[in-house]
């Protein structure tokens, strides 16, 4: 038996105003169905490819069937989705002649990476064969793969809010477990009028700061290493000029591509400041989801190796509430890295 106030924590009753789901230790759910598939037909209507053979377009969804929720269990979201989509698209040869045809998406799923996804394209039937169909697989797939993986990073941000609740000190804890490793506490204080900063201890994965209101936040530190195909330069710029971050993200945004400029991306979800610029060679910005603790910003310090025909990037990210370290890391690997290897074509070798 344990000794008085030694309990399992998860099995105090805190002081909560509603007394709804104490440390977020029972199971919730949240049903985006029918926001999916608006986003879905949102992300897919418009979509555009042109090149020698002309031009296509896709004009209607005529069959998006499935499910799609958010779980919370332990303050950890889980995120269930399974879709089987068909799209269609219409065409224009060089020659003014009309074409039409489908796109099918049968296994968009939790259980899928987007380069799993199975996505064909086809003729409708009794269409005369078209060089158009060479031009959807080459290009089409590729702009309908990653309007897919943008509704994921939706998904992921836009209903995130609510899901874990905050405990009686007004800040989300995480479920308490033994630490696997030694946690050290940077003596860090986050204050709408000033800010305090100790020497900090030996680094580690794990640290402690406060927010605003002077509760202790537990956060993490991440690193993250890729390799694109292109000049530091051109990879630069794609991180800096709105255009081309509007482009990757297929939304729109702000992006003040200077020292001390904001940024604001995905409807407000992410936003920030630059904080360090070194042309072609180095980012520093303080970054954060709208639903961190309020004023709570990490810190992802990128730096660009340019090696003549590729540029190897090194990402490190520290400050990250704990709990949301694999939705960041997951978020920068396969929404930043990934779009920006899709859109631009950086990742293949052509």
């Amino acid at each position: 038996m344990a000794k008085w106030g030694e309990g399992d924590p998860r099995w105090i009753v805190e002081q909560r105003a509603d007394a709804t789901n104490v440390n977020n230790w029972h199971w919730t759910e949240r049903d985006v169905t029918g926001w999916s598939s608006d986003k879905l037909k949102e992300l897919l209507l418009g979509l555009s490819v042109e090149g020698l053979e002309g031009h296509c377009e896709i004009t209607d969804v005529p069959k998006l069937e499935g499910e799609a929720s958010i779980n919370n269990r332990k303050g950890k979201l889980i995120y269930f989705y399974e879709w089987v989509v068909q799209a269609t698209w219409t065409g224009t040869s060089k020659t003014g002649i009309k074409y039409k045809g489908n796109v099918d998406v049968p296994n968009l799923s939790d259980e899928n990476d987007m380069d799993d996804l199975d996505i064909t394209v086809t003729l409708c039937k009794d269409e005369p064969s078209t060089s158009l169909v060479d031009l959807m697989k080459r290009e089409g797939i590729k702009k309908v793969r990653t309007a897919l993986g943008s509704y994921i990073g939706h998904l992921k941000t836009e209903f995130t809010q609510g899901m874990i609740l905050p405990t009686a000190n007004g800040v989300n804890k995480p479920p308490q477990s033994k630490p696997q490793t030694k946690v050290t506490a940077d003596k860090t204080q986050i204050s709408s009028s000033s800010s305090t900063v100790s020497s900090p201890a030996p680094s580690s994965s794990s640290t402690t700061t406060r927010s605003s209101t002077g509760v202790k936040i537990p956060t993490c530190r991440f690193s993250l290493k890729d390799t694109f195909l292109t000049s530091a330069e051109e990879l630069y710029r794609t991180f800096i000029n709105q255009e081309m971050v509007q482009v990757f993200t297929h939304s729109p945004a702000v992006v003040e591509g200077h020292k001390g400029g904001k940024f604001q991306l995905l409807d407000g979800i992410v936003h920030g400041e630059f904080k360090e610029l070194v042309p072609d060679e180095k980012i520093v910005m303080q970054w954060r989801f709208k639903t961190w603790p309020c004023e709570h910003y990490a810190t992802i310090s990128i730096d660009m190796e340019d090696r003549g025909d590729q540029t190897e990037l090194k990402l490190d990210c520290k400050g990250v509430p704990s709990g949301e370290e694999d939705r960041t890391k997951e978020g920068w690997k396969r929404y930043y890295f990934e779009a920006i290897k899709q859109t631009f074509g950086y990742g293949a070798r052509l």
